[in-house]
């Protein structure tokens, strides 16, 4: 049997205040083929952004999407005989908090190599 006082240590701890979420934030996905051209492209995201103060999350890895192919090496015989190839696709994502006008400005005029895809949220 439970009595009164048992159930009155039972309370619940106050609760955390949570804390205030950025009003706006930019999320930078980027992806490549090869690893080294995307890290000197997210290098470049990086020193533009922080060229203007902005905070900056990141570059976060995110795992290697790696697609396999298998092919027959000869047509129409020799099954045993394929060949095997596979495409890796890198990413990263950089979160900007606060952006100003000016970082996106800077942003928008960056040039990169070909070769890298961005996808640019604001959240």
């Amino acid at each position: 049997m439970a009595t009164t006082e048992s159930a009155e240590k039972k309370t619940r701890a106050p609760r955390k205040k949570a804390e205030a979420a950025p009003a706006a934030r930019l999320r930078i996905k980027v992806r490549a083929y090869e690893s080294k051209v995307l890290d000197a492209s997210v290098r470049q995201i990086l020193d533009t952004a922080l060229r203007y103060d902005a905070k900056v999350a990141g570059p976060i890895p995110l795992p290697t999407e790696i697609k396999k192919y298998t092919v027959n090496r000869s047509t129409f015989v020799y099954k045993n005989a394929r060949e095997q190839f596979e495409m890796r696709v890198h990413k990263r994502i950089i979160d900007i908090l606060d952006p100003s006008p000016k970082v996106i400005e800077a942003l928008t005029n960056l040039s990169l190599p070909s070769g890298v895809t961005i996808d640019v949220k604001m959240m």
